[in-house]
């Protein structure tokens, strides 16, 4: 067994009387493991990640994360832990009218203070760091364009590039391919994997069978309840 990053216990969401999104869901996750959350539209998979960094408030239930309880923190004791956990989205959630590169350097603002986030006044190392995640994931000469002038594949990309300049944890990821061709999705998947081989902690959901493959461990989610876990 390896070294605890994550641990979901009794966790529950509901959205209102008639809507349970999540039913006493327990998951632990080892530091270094790729795994994937599949079950059919409305299972509550993106419910749950999203509940792991509390985008949603979760109803019942403990998550802790690197060995710290996090379900009862505020605030402010929230976007620092966020600082840890990257996130992915389907939609890449860019910020179209802005260049790649400051796109990415988003990715810094948790550890900004509040006047430096206001006037965009980002360290020079953090600049570089971008600078050599874009040239990693072959997107240097795209790092002034607007992102909207991006492709689905090269958007995605500048998204795991903003995640990455976090140093995070975990990175959590919605669907990263689902708005992607087979090729481009490869190549997303084909980052992925390598991100997870140099030792980061990745937790996705998919649609996806070939994308799954991916896992170290498969978690099929059914009405909001875990259903099966399958070792890889």
């Amino acid at each position: 067994m390896g070294e605890k990053l994550l641990k979901i216990e009794n966790l529950s969401k509901s959205y209102n009387a008639q809507t349970q999104a999540l039913a006493d869901v327990n998951i632990t996750l080892d530091k270094g493991e790729f795994v994937v959350v599949i079950g059919p539209s409305g299972a509550g998979k993106s419910t749950l990640i999203r509940c792991i960094n509390r985008m949603i408030e979760p109803t019942e239930g403990k998550i802790v994360f690197d060995g710290t309880e996090i379900t009862s923190m505020n605030n402010r004791q929230m976007r620092k832990v966020r600082t840890q956990i990257g996130m992915i989205f389907q939609n890449y959630n860019l910020i179209d009218r802005t260049s790649v590169i400051k796109n990415v350097l988003h990715g810094r603002l948790g550890q900004m203070s509040f006047w430096e986030s206001v006037f965009g006044l980002y360290r020079q190392a953090d600049v570089e760091t971008a600078m050599h995640l874009l040239e990693q994931t072959g997107l240097a000469e795209q790092k002034y364009k607007r992102a909207d002038e991006l492709s689905g594949g090269q958007m995605q990309r500048v998204g795991i590039c903003r995640s990455l300049i976090q140093n995070p944890k975990l990175i959590l990821a919605d669907e990263p391919t689902g708005n992607l061709d087979s090729k481009n999705g490869k190549e997303v998947m084909g980052l992925l994997s390598e991100l997870n081989n140099e030792g980061t902690t990745i937790v996705m959901v998919t649609h996806s069978q070939h994308d799954a493959g991916y896992a170290d461990r498969i978690i099929n989610l059914f009405d909001g309840q875990v259903v099966t876990e399958v070792s890889m």
